[in-house]
């Protein structure tokens, strides 16, 4: 499996077929879809760590979520991908909408889990907050964002039955470097939804019943304003919170297995 690193940015490339390229939300890395790759069997999977997340924590520059869609469409042009189904999770998926918009004949179709157009007004403080307190605390900062967000973001049948997805997203997020994390909530708090209405390619909506960052009513007002799209397809899991591909990867992978082949 080839590891590239493109303008500071590390890029796992594996497999051969058609290019897909998965991004994944803030506190997340490339592993959030280790899960999935059994699903992705006969592509070729193109999964960056974003700039500041992983190990492209050391990426220079402040970060916006258009310079993350930028850096993807270059990620893609030195690979000589012309063409990808994308993947987005979370922070990922408004990244995903921006390239979309931007690079029309680049995108494929949309298979966002977790989805948002943008976070709400109400969530953006929040999220700048917790930018500061990585930044300002470290490691012992980063250390109770985790645990806040496992009990948050995790269903409770989750964190009843699944201990191994919960220590994921625990150490997902606790191994994140706090500058870089800071940058990307600034990034997050600070985002302009895209034109999501100028988007044609097919898109799959996948969410939780118990997912407090893209709730189901939500993910039920963004599929209708993908008017244009060629098709869009909504699924509620159930029993799931935010982190799709980590608490149901089976459910996603199978949405995944009927969605993609449909694109071809």
């Amino acid at each position: 499996m080839p590891i590239h690193v493109i303008d500071r940015l590390v890029v796992e490339d594996e497999g051969e077929g058609e290019a897909v390229v998965c991004l994944h939300g803030l506190g997340g890395t490339s592993n959030t879809w280790s899960a999935l790759m059994p699903a992705l069997a006969g592509h070729r999977v193109i999964r960056p760590d974003l700039a500041g997340s992983g190990r492209s924590a050391g990426a220079a520059g402040p970060l916006t979520i258009e310079k993350m869609a930028e850096a993807v469409a270059a990620i893609c042009a030195r690979l000589d991908v012309t063409r990808a189904h994308v993947l987005g999770h979370s922070m990922g998926t408004i990244v995903a909408q921006h390239l979309a918009v931007a690079q029309p004949r680049l995108v494929r179709s949309l298979a966002l889990f977790g989805p948002l157009i943008a976070p709400p007004e109400t969530a953006r403080a929040n999220i700048r907050a917790r930018g500061e307190k990585a930044r300002s605390e470290g490691a012992r900062g980063m250390h109770d964002i985790a645990l806040a967000l496992v009990n948050a973001s995790l269903s409770a049948d989750t964190r009843e039955r699944l201990p191994v997805s919960v220590a994921f997203v625990r150490e997902s997020l606790m191994r994140q470097d706090p500058e870089g994390y800071a940058r990307n909530c600034e990034a997050l708090a600070a985002c302009t939804p895209a034109a999501v209405e100028r988007i044609e390619a097919p898109v799959l909506l996948v969410t939780g019943d118990e997912d407090v960052v893209a709730p189901p009513q939500a993910v039920r007002g963004m599929a209708e304003r993908l008017s244009n799209a060629r098709g869009v397809r909504t699924v509620i899991l159930h029993r799931c919170g935010h982190w799709t591909p980590i608490e149901r990867p089976e459910d996603c992978g199978r949405e995944l297995r009927g969605f993609l082949p449909a694109q071809r």
